[in-house]
């Protein structure tokens, strides 16, 4: 009798991560770091391309489907303009929590000082021109933001990953101008949106199956890089306690609080009639997978009205990520310092800016968020080859994070639904 026993992403992830650091300490203890560095290394590279590869085209076609998609504004104006604002002002507050926490605990600071000295000598460049534009920063004017989010060439600005902003502006321009022409001129452009899409989400899936062997090429470098050092780990532990901590505050005390001031629900209620969703969305790490039930609990167990639900939450799997956003924030904070780039204000503020848009076009599957992760560090310069010290514990957190998301879309649905309740009444 034949068994078949499929091993699982998260664990192949975790597999080569292991197997990486296995491969570095060896490389280290015989003295053939150059054997890793000429026919390892390179592998996690092409990796890392091909996530950069994705990020732009993703990005442009996933933000003109979804404005082009808000079409049912005009049906449900009152309800859809609410819900954008409230999608954006809770993930903007999930943003600042996860930023505050990547600054107050500092995860990459458990890395001992001369590892990161070191790191700064691999990194000698990025680091030289990080202080470069922090100078440039101090001699510009207030407005002159404005003048890197506007860009002066299109097909300039997708040539770039650091010119991601530029990339955004376009994408959303492009879609509002769709939604101003007549419906029936645009249902081709539309159909074609939606099949890059989809596309893309396979595109995606091929890189993702490449991700262990990748993440095996990476840490075998990094491990090399910190020259065996393990304080790194200690900081990745901190680092994943960190991202825990935010994502938990998001579910047991955000949350409940919006629906204890702007719901007639009580919060016990609401966590109770949510576990079941948010065990779905633990479980399967997709909130596309977990629509369904959560627009049957929405609307069946919370009371939901079904105009608000059916609009509300299919929006909200597509927009809404806060657990994503809280966690990104942290993770790039997190490979800044163990790299050993301090940020300026400006940086940090265009992170918070980036991670806010880009939860728009985060897919909502297994892994997505790799590809806009990739994204945001390249839009303030730092390497994104330190992407591979988070990945190997990445699959428990995104298990998490996705229960935060579904969780803010329902929140978001009650507190519309009950708006919308006093404004008819």
């Amino acid at each position: 009798m034949n068994f078949k026993f499929a091993v699982p992403l998260y664990a192949k992830i975790l597999i080569g991560m292991l197997a990486g650091v296995l491969i570095g300490i060896a490389a280290l203890t015989f003295q053939q770091t150059g054997f890793v560095n000429n026919w390892v290394r390179p592998w996690g590279q092409v990796f890392i391309r091909l996530l950069q590869l994705i990020a732009v085209p993703l990005v442009f076609v996933s933000l003109v489907k979804g404005v082009i998609g808000l079409s049912d504004i005009g049906k449900f104006s009152r309800i859809g303009i609410r819900t954008i604002i409230l999608y954006l002002l809770t993930t903007a507050f999930a943003v600042t929590v996860g930023m505050s926490l990547g600054l107050v605990v500092r995860p990459g600071q458990f890395v001992d000082r001369q590892t990161v000295v070191s790191m700064q000598e691999n990194y000698k460049s990025v680091v030289e021109q990080k202080k470069a534009e922090a100078d440039t920063m101090k001699n510009s004017g207030p407005l002159s933001f404005l003048e890197e989010v506007v860009p002066d060439n299109f097909v300039a600005a997708t040539s770039d990953n650091r010119k991601m902003l530029q990339v955004i502006f376009f994408a959303v321009l492009f879609g509002i101008a769709a939604l101003c022409i007549e419906r029936t001129k645009i249902v081709p452009v539309e159909q074609l949106f939606d099949s890059l899409y989809h596309i893309l989400l396979k595109v995606i899936d091929f890189v993702i199956m490449f991700a262990p062997y990748g993440v095996t090429a990476l840490m075998a470098g990094l491990v090399i890089d910190f020259s065996g050092n393990l304080s790194m780990f200690g900081a990745l532990a901190v680092y994943a306690i960190t991202v825990v901590g935010g994502l938990l505050f998001l579910l047991g005390v955000f949350y409940p609080t919006l629906i204890s001031l702007f719901t007639k629900m009580k919060p016990n209620f609401f966590i109770k009639t949510m576990y079941p969703v948010q065990l779905f969305a633990f479980t399967t790490s997709s909130s596309a997978a977990t629509l369904p039930l959560n627009l049957e609990t929405t609307e069946n167990k919370l009371g939901v009205s079904n105009e608000v639900t059916s609009f509300v939450l299919p929006v909200g799997a597509t927009v809404n990520m806060d657990g994503t956003s809280c966690y990104q924030a942290i993770a790039v904070l997190f490979i800044a310092q163990v790299i050993g780039i301090d940020l300026t204000l400006m940086q940090l503020f265009t992170i918070l800016l980036m991670t806010i848009i880009s939860s728009i076009g985060t897919p909502s599957i297994p892994g997505g968020s790799y590809v806009i992760l990739t994204m945001v560090l390249a839009s303030v310069g730092i390497p994104p080859e330190g992407l591979a010290l988070i990945l190997g514990i990445d699959r428990p957190l995104d298990m998490l994070r996705t229960a935060v998301n579904v969780t803010g879309d329902a929140t978001v649905a009650a507190i519309v639904d009950t708006q919308n309740n006093k404004q008819l009444s």
